[in-house]
């Protein structure tokens, strides 16, 4: 099942008011602008949603994992960088929700966009890297410093700190 950017309609009307009741549902959705300001997930890129909605009194629970591929660029060189973000869903939705710990159900649907939206982008990476020992970017002369080393002397002191360092401070 493909759904859009507007939402992810499921309809729960074989649940409502059918305590115990459970049902499989798998899909994926393309949700515009799921991005931090570091990452995203490409607009052509679905999330893959697989949960199961179970009916508890008057509440329909959703439990269940979504994963989505990301995009951005390394922290320290800037090269393209990316990989796979998996999430674990556990959410409630009732008729009167509570603001920031529920969900609304709505007559007989609920819609996971905005659980999935809330759940991808808290595990987006806020600073990726292309690798952990990425050496980055020269300061000086902008090298990438992962392809050779650019022979600047990073040890030279910023001249225009250089009126301070005759400052005596007193300790303590």
């Amino acid at each position: 099942m493909r759904k859009t950017a507007d939402g992810i309609p499921v309809s729960v009307a074989d649940l409502v008011r059918r305590p115990t009741r459970r049902r499989d549902v798998r899909l994926d959705a393309h949700l515009d602008d799921l991005a931090t300001s570091s990452a995203s997930v490409p607009a052509d890129h679905p999330v893959r949603i697989d949960v199961v909605l179970e009916s508890v009194s008057d509440t329909i629970v959703v439990t269940g994992h979504a994963e989505a591929t990301w995009r951005g660029e390394c922290r320290r060189c800037l090269r393209p960088v990316g990989g796979t973000v998996g999430t674990s869903l556990r959410e409630i939705f009732e008729r009167d929700p509570e603001e920031g710990a529920t969900y609304p159900l709505a007559g007989d649907e609920v819609d996971l966009a905005p659980m999935v939206r809330e759940a991808v982008l808290l595990e987006l990476p806020l600073a990726p890297l292309c690798r952990d020992d990425c050496a980055g970017l020269c300061p000086r002369c902008g090298a990438d410093r992962n392809e050779a080393d650019c022979g600047c002397d990073l040890t030279a002191k910023d001249p225009r700190w250089a009126a301070l360092e005759g400052l005596d401070l007193p300790e303590g």
